[in-house]
C-alpha cells in the first residue's frame, strides 16, 4: 500500500576517487576534501560542516551504503534520488548506483535524476575551463536511454502507476527538449520499459507546464535561487566589522541570506496551476566549494526547517494516489552544508524533524 506521502531525498553519490577527480583535483580526492578544509568565514557562520555517526565515509563501501538506507527508512525516507551523471555515453561516478543496482542491496527505493550540466572548474573559480561538456543528440538520447533500461526494471525503482521516475535537473540546458522527451518515451516503449513518469525540475529559466516540454510533472528545486530573497548582509555591516575583527570581504565576496526570509519566501509562494512536487532544504552553504562568491543561508535551524516541512506538507495535495512526492535537498551534499545525514552540530535533529513531520502527516492521511 502507498503511503500519503512519499519523501524522496536527493543523493550524491560523489564521495568516491574516480580517475577524473585524481587529474583534475589530486590523487584521491572526493568532496571530503573540500569539506574537511572549510572555515567559518564571519561570526555565526557555521563551519567546517563534519559529519557524525557515518564519518568521511567511502560510498564504494557496501556497510556504508546500507547504513544510509536504514538511517533513511528509520526517520521515514521513502527513498533516495540519485545524481545521475551522463555525457553522451560516457558515465561519471557511477560506482555507487551501480553497486546497489548489481547488488540488490540495500533494499530500498530509489530514481534517477540526469544532472545535465557542464562539469567546470567553479569550485576554484574558474567558472570557463570545461572539464566534461555535455553534447546533445537523438541518438545519445536513444543509448541514455538504453543505459537507463536495467534501472528501470529493478523493483525497488520507485514508479508512478507502474511507470518509472526519471528526474531531469536542467531541461532549459536541452536544446530540443521536446524531441528529447519522445524519444526517450519511444525508445522506452521499444525496450520493453513501458511508459515513463518524467519529470523537470524547477531550476533556472522559466517554469512552464511541465505538460507542454513533453513531461509529467515538475519538482520544486531548493533553493530555488532565481526567487531568494536578496543578499542581507554586504555594506550595511561594514560600520560593525571592525569591532568584530572581520574583514569586509566576507560580507561583500559571498551572498548571504538569513534562513529564516529563505522560508518565509518560500512559504509564500502560490501554488502553480500545473502539477509540481514541493521541496524543502535544510540549509544551504557552498563556501567549501569556493573561496569566493559562496551561496550561504544563516541561522538554519532544525526547528526553522521543520516548520517550512511541515508547511509544504500539509498545504500540499497528492495528484492521485502515487503522485504523492515531496522532495528533500539533501541527504548528503556536504560541501553544500545541505545533509540529513548527522552532523557534529546539530546530530540527528534534522532527521528527527522529518519523521515529526512525516509521522504526523502519515496519522492525518489515515484520520
Amino acid at each position: 500500500m502507498t503511503r500519503a506521502l512519499r519523501a524522496i531525498a536527493i543523493y550524491l553519490p560523489q564521495f568516491h576517487p574516480v580517475p577524473e577527480n585524481d587529474e583534475w583535483w589530486g590523487k584521491g580526492f572526493t568532496e571530503w576534501a573540500n569539506v574537511a578544509k572549510s572555515k567559518s568565514r564571519f561570526p555565526g557562520h557555521y563551519q567546517p560542516h563534519l559529519p557524525a555517526d557515518l564519518g568521511f565515509y567511502d560510498l564504494r563501501l557496501a556497510d556504508t551504503r546500507q547504513q544510509q538506507a536504514e538511517m533513511a527508512r528509520q526517520y521515514g525516507i521513502e527513498g533516495f534520488c540519485y545524481y545521475h551523471y551522463w555525457f553522451n555515453g560516457r558515465r561519471i561516478l557511477e560506482r555507487p548506483f551501480q553497486e546497489v543496482l548489481a547488488s540488490g542491496s540495500p533494499d530500498f527505493p530509489f530514481c534517477l535524476c540526469w544532472a545535465n550540466e557542464n562539469w567546470t572548474r567553479r569550485w576554484d573559480g574558474q567558472d570557463k575551463e570545461v572539464l566534461l561538456k555535455q553534447e546533445y543528440g537523438e541518438q545519445d538520447d536513444r543509448n541514455h536511454m538504453r543505459a537507463l533500461a536495467p534501472a528501470f526494471a529493478d523493483a525497488r525503482y520507485i514508479r508512478v502507476d507502474g511507470k518509472p521516475v526519471f528526474v531531469v535537473y536542467r531541461t532549459d540546458l536541452l536544446p530540443d527538449v521536446q524531441r528529447t522527451v519522445a524519444t526517450w518515451r519511444d525508445e522506452a516503449r521499444q525496450l520493453g520499459i513501458g511508459e515513463l513518469y518524467l519529470m523537470r525540475m524547477n531550476t533556472w529559466g522559466p517554469h512552464p507546464d511541465p505538460q507542454t516540454l513533453g513531461f509529467d510533472a515538475a519538482v520544486e528545486f531548493q533553493p530555488d535561487w532565481p526567487n531568494l530573497p536578496e543578499r542581507q548582509y554586504g555594506s550595511l555591516f561594514s560600520r560593525v566589522l571592525n569591532k568584530a575583527g572581520v574583514k569586509p570581504s566576507a560580507y561583500i565576496n559571498n551572498k548571504i541570506v538569513d534562513y529564516s526570509e529563505v522560508t518565509r519566501a518560500m512559504m509564500a509562494r502560490e501554488v502553480p496551476g500545473y502539477k509540481l512536487f514541493p521541496s524543502v532544504t535544510p540549509a544551504w552553504d557552498n563556501s567549501a566549494r569556493r573561496k569566493a562568491g559562496a551561496d550561504i543561508f544563516v541561522d538554519s535551524t532544525p526547528a526553522k526547517y521543520e516548520a517550512w516541512l511541515r508547511h509544504i506538507v500539509k498545504r500540499f495535495v497528492p495528484y492521485s494516489p502515487e503522485e504523492n512526492f515531496i522532495f528533500i535537498n539533501a541527504w548528503n551534499e556536504w560541501a553544500e552544508g545541505n545533509h540529513l545525514e548527522p552532523c557534529q552540530r546539530w546530530g540527528h535533529q534534522y532527521l528527527e524533524a522529518t519523521a515529526r513531520v512525516l509521522l504526523a502527516a502519515s496519522k492525518d492521511a489515515e484520520a
